[in-house]
């Protein structure tokens, strides 16, 4: 009987042996050069100052992380359960290769961190994972988010631009989520599904109006369907996130993000385009708690039309990139009454991006970028990549106000870097 049961046992861990696949290491160590510069401007709005006031620059040298791949370590598997069943995982952190750390802040394996059961009926997913409203920035930008060519619609653009500020934290990858994949089998069409749990306790005490509570704040849901056959890959996505909340007592912020983006490959250059909407929009019960005074006003609403187009020309081993993008603010009428004066013409910004990327090997390619930024109306957009582990240098800038003041003028990024896949 002993023996009858050991037998069984091993034959049992064989057939497990056999069903697992093996685990997989994969990642990228891109590691470069770079060179960020900005200046800011002194403008009088017509009243000449008492003394002359020069232009302001500060610039950084930097050995950068990510100027042509977001730096990443990572391990996949997927198990054959029969049937057409499968169970996969799928963990991967950011590297920060220049300065030999991994992950951000707690977050270890902040860039995935998923578990899934996949069949005919496509994929379920459940844990951290991109949402459906950042695919179309990254796949529709020629330089893919990575290094001093980074779209400005996905740049951390800080106060000048409240609206990408605030969506920044539940924007590109959400926690706690479960997302559903289409099968890849309906002739070139794809789809996704969010819903991203905030995981607050509710509480019949927030229902009271003068208790302040977050029972909102953190959730996403969003949706993304496109159409990808030969040259052409075509998609459109939608998605909201709760970024402020304190709703029985008197607000909670939203932010909706709309894009659409399209690539056509013609052979000798693939182009590629892009529109985002975002909208930032405060509702509020006890709009009393929020006088309409500089030193009480409520949280600006800024809404942004972003747009990109961008192509890509192979040429031997290597491809030719450029890009060119904008992002341009409009203020709601509740905050033009309260905070932001109404002479105060919305913030925008441009940018011009041309690289170029020699590949050594599949896995390894020497790499350079140079960008520009055009700041203006208050605008103050960082050249650095938000893939970078570098600050970089900032704006002496005067925000939202009409008066003299220094305005952030344009900034410079410049790339030269080694990235190797493995």
């Amino acid at each position: 009987m002993k023996k009858t049961i050991i037998a069984l046992a091993a034959l049992s861990a064989i057939g497990s042996a056999t069903a697992q696949s093996s685990v997989t290491l994969f990642g990228v160590v891109d590691i470069g050069v770079s060179y960020y510069e900005t200046n800011s401007k002194y403008q009088s709005n017509g009243v000449l100052p008492a003394t002359p006031k020069p232009d302001l620059t500060q610039n950084q040298w930097a050995l950068s992380n990510g100027g042509n791949a977001g730096g990443r370590v990572g391990f996949r598997g997927q198990e054959d359960l029969g049937g057409g069943l499968a169970a996969g995982f799928w963990l991967e952190s950011s590297m920060w290769g220049d300065v030999a750390t991994v992950g951000r802040g707690a977050l270890y394996f902040d860039r995935r961190s998923t578990v899934s059961l996949l069949g005919p009926f496509g994929e379920v997913r459940l844990g951290r994972d991109y949402s459906p409203t950042f695919w179309n920035d990254a796949v529709f930008d020629p330089f893919g988010n990575a290094g001093s060519g980074s779209s400005l619609i996905v740049q951390t653009l800080g106060s000048a631009f409240p609206t990408l500020a605030l969506n920044r934290g539940f924007y590109a990858r959400k926690s706690n989520s479960v997302g559903y994949f289409l099968p890849p089998s309906l002739g070139g069409f794809y789809g996704q599904v969010m819903y991203a749990f905030n995981e607050v306790v509710h509480s019949d005490a927030l229902n009271d109006p003068t208790t302040a509570n977050n029972a909102r704040l953190g959730r996403y849901a969003g949706g993304r369907v496109g159409y990808a056959n030969g040259a052409l890959d075509v998609a459109v996505a939608y998605g909201g996130s709760t970024v402020a909340d304190n709703y029985r007592f008197g607000s909670t912020t939203n932010v909706t993000t709309f894009n659409a983006g399209a690539s056509y490959d013609f052979g000798p250059v693939k182009l590629f385009g892009e529109y985002s909407k975002v909208d930032v929009k405060t509702d509020f019960v006890n709009i009393a708690n929020f006088p309409l005074t500089p030193a009480l006003s409520p949280p600006a609403d800024l809404d942004t039309n972003n747009y990109l187009v961008g192509l890509t020309i192979p040429i031997g081993v290597g491809m030719i990139k450029a890009s060119y993008a904008q992002v341009k603010g409009e203020f709601s009428n509740f905050t033009r009454i309260g905070a932001v004066p109404v002479t105060t013409p919305p913030p925008k910004a441009r940018k011009y991006a041309i690289g170029y990327v020699y590949n050594l090997s599949k896995r390894t390619a020497l790499y350079t970028t140079f960008a520009v930024t055009d700041n203006g109306n208050g605008a103050a957009i960082s050249p650095v990549s938000v893939t970078s582990a570098d600050t970089g240098p900032g704006y002496t800038n005067t925000i939202n106000s009409s008066a003299p003041g220094y305005r952030a003028g344009r900034g410079y990024g410049y790339d030269f870097g080694i990235r190797h896949a493995f």
